[in-house]
């Protein structure tokens, strides 16, 4: 199997469109891959998360409470053993904040062998600023981007005061993703497992 996987990640139901490609290490456990999307999306890892393949496949963090927790540990698979788990149809789901339910489909663009000299993961296109944390989802959001827009709109001062001036839903930050990337990148570095 080549070494890198090249990953889109839409999150759904959002207007506009929001949007990262990025390409990491098939070796890569789910649980390093949810860090990657946390810093990639703009997230702020305040909550739980969950990738799903299919009805019948979680892994996240299982809750200790719950014994028939279907959900299997994140950080004993990798990407390459989801891979495998997904035969043809080549997507899958991230959900994160399971108050908020933020769902982002994760799609397999290609597989290729690593780039000599490249730093895993990168970024190769963003697109839409992510939400603000606890923003209500994808209704949450729509209400937000309606209430900042408008001077005259009832939450619009509630909405300014909560997260403050300046929100623009078009805007990302790539070199704060490239500087976040490099820095996760460095501190894995050694520590990724190899492809199965």
């Amino acid at each position: 199997m080549p070494d890198i996987a090249r990953l889109s990640i839409r999150l759904d139901d959002v207007d506009p469109e929001i949007l990262r490609r990025v390409e990491v290490p098939v070796g890569i456990t789910l649980a390093n891959l949810h860090a990657v999307i946390q810093v990639v999306m703009g997230w702020e890892n305040a909550h739980l998360y969950a990738f799903h393949v299919g009805r019948s496949l979680s892994w996240g963090e299982p809750d200790p409470d719950w014994p028939d927790d279907p959900t299997r540990a994140a950080k004993t698979v990798t990407l390459a053993e989801l891979l495998i788990h997904m035969k043809c149809v080549k997507i899958f789901e991230y959900v994160y904040d399971f108050g908020d339910d933020w769902c982002h489909t994760v799609k397999l663009e290609a597989l290729a062998e690593a780039d000599t000299g490249a730093t895993y993961p990168r970024l190769l296109d963003a697109i839409g600023a992510c939400p603000p944390e606890d923003c209500g989802g994808p209704c949450g959001y729509a209400h937000f981007l309606e209430a900042i827009a408008d001077p005259s709109h009832e939450d619009h001062q509630e909405m300014i005061a909560w997260h403050g001036p300046g929100f623009d839903p078009s805007a990302v930050d790539i070199a704060r993703i490239h500087k976040a990337l490099a820095k996760y990148a460095n501190r894995r570095r050694g520590k990724l497992k190899p492809n199965p």
